[in-house]
């Protein structure tokens, strides 16, 4: 019949049929019958015998079960949903890792004892580290010269008692190097030169009938600056903090530092700031701060701009404007430069001179065309080509879409020519007009040269009207005209 196994209390966990394995807890356990299982009952002791001990927890635990943790080499006990180490002082020179609230550190290194708070390792004690040798706080009994016990705190560092801080005075019993007498409150060990540093109440009041410095000697109280009244010291005076210097009753001028920069400040809501000197007798300001307008003036008071310079500027580098040069009162801007040179260090753009007009849409302008590579003007949006002595050939047939130019003997040669022409007669006595006759009109002046319109005889392929001039598509024949008369032979 099948095993029904409980824990301790009585808690059923597991049923195991006959013939059966169970992995439900860390041990293997078998069912009534099963073959073999002495090998499992002795692995199973095994386990029992080593607490489990591996780097990996168990992976079905029961609460209160013992687990050895190999990686820490602690014994740990799972409380039902972790494992949780048991307890006891790891003694070792490095910090036990996976600590649990409440476990012991004895640091083997440094002779300390550790507590862990469950967020950190915390110092139980000793205060110093063994490398430190006795330092802070010793609480020890001294015998008086008259043998009574006096229970003191003794100051150490590095194994070297500073001072004693006791509620009587007395002397002690037996010699102690620096401590001839012990005074109520604190001594300071004699031998060692050392001083109170710090206030007290006595000294918030400050003596100045004298001081000493650094060297023992004696220091004026005069010397000592004041913060009541006006003071002149000889000396050169350190502000030793970025925070700086802030004057005026309202703290409202501030010079300051952040890293390797200063900042001269006027912190009040629209306070201007100056920068004046003795011009002659006459106090100046050489730099005026408009804090209200945002306008910076030199050698004005009243700048009226964001920047705003009265006299002449001198300007050896180069100078750079992101924006438009503004108009000025006078109507010529006068520029000793030989060479005035656009668009330096920019891409390629077309660049010049634009000259407003109000009567036009668009403004006048001249200005170099990158794109046709040659300089053009106009106004309106219309520009065309500047025409320029290098422009000119002086043959046009080989250079054609050039600007011609005759050659030296005064002629011009072109591929061809158009003409502004009229289609009708012009006389032989009109010496002024300039047009030339169409081809047609020409024709038709021909045939009336000398007289009347002549036309062929009928019939005839020829001209046969002797004594005139003629003007045929054919070659005369034999027998055709008299001497003296011109035949004009045309194409057809």
């Amino acid at each position: 019949m099948p095993y029904v196994v409980q824990k301790t209390d009585g808690t059923s966990i597991v049923t195991i049929a006959d013939n059966a394995l169970d992995n439900t807890t860390t041990l293997t356990l078998f069912g009534k019958g099963y073959s073999g299982y002495g090998e499992i009952l002795i692995e199973d002791l095994i386990k029992l015998l080593e607490n489990s001990a591996s780097s990996a927890q168990p992976t079905a635990p029961l609460r209160g079960e013992i687990w050895f943790d190999t990686s820490t080499n602690q014994l740990k006990v799972y409380d039902g949903t972790s494992f949780k180490p048991t307890g006891g002082a790891k003694a070792q020179a490095t910090q036990p890792t996976s600590p649990s609230a409440g476990d012991l550190w004895a640091d083997t290194d440094d002779d300390q004892l550790y507590l862990y708070t469950g967020s950190g390792w915390q110092l139980v004690g000793p205060v110093y580290s063994k490398g430190q040798t006795t330092s802070g706080f010793k609480i020890e009994t001294i015998n008086d010269n008259s043998a009574i016990s006096r229970v003191v705190a003794s100051m150490y560092s590095g194994n070297t008692r500073v001072a004693i801080l006791s509620a009587n005075g007395f002397t002690p019993g037996a010699p102690i190097t620096g401590f001839a007498t012990i005074y109520a409150g604190i001594t300071l060990n004699s031998t060692l030169g050392a001083q109170f540093v710090g206030t007290t109440t006595a000294a918030t009041q400050l003596d100045t009938s004298s001081s000493y410095n650094n060297s023992g000697d004696l220091i004026a109280g005069k010397n000592f600056m004041r913060k009541d009244v006006a003071q002149t010291t000889q000396g050169a005076i350190t502000i030793a903090t970025d925070n700086g210097l802030i004057l005026g009753t309202g703290s409202d001028l501030r010079l300051s530092v952040s890293g390797i920069d200063a900042t001269i400040a006027n912190v009040s809501e629209d306070g201007d700031l100056s920068v004046s000197i003795n011009d002659g007798g006459v106090p100046t300001n050489a730099i005026k701060i408009d804090a209200s307008n945002s306008y910076l003036g030199i050698w004005t008071d009243s700048p009226t701009a964001p920047l705003e310079i009265t006299g002449n500027v001198k300007i050896t580098g180069n100078l750079s404007v992101s924006g438009e040069y503004a108009n000025t009162t006078s109507n010529i801007n006068v520029i000793d430069d030989n060479w005035l040179k656009l668009n330096t260090g920019n891409s390629q753009a077309d660049a010049g001179i634009i000259a407003e007009t109000d009567s036009l849409t668009d403004d006048a302008r001249l200005f170099w065309s990158v794109s046709n590579s040659y300089w053009s003007a106009g106004s309106n949006a219309s520009y065309s080509q500047i025409i320029r002595l290098a422009d000119a050939v002086t043959d046009g047939d080989a250079n054609k879409e050039k600007v011609l130019k005759t050659t030296v003997a005064g002629n011009v040669k072109v591929t061809s020519l158009t003409l502004g022409s009229v289609g009708s007669n012009i006389s032989t006595s009109d010496t002024s007009n300039l047009n030339v006759p169409t081809t047609g009109q020409v024709a038709e002046s021909i045939k009336r040269w000398g007289g009347s319109y002549i036309t062929p005889d009928a019939g005839s392929t020829g001209n046969t009207v002797a004594g005139n001039r003629y003007v045929e598509t054919v070659a005369p024949t034999n027998g055709q005209g008299v001497d003296g008369d011109l035949w004009f032979v045309r194409e057809a």
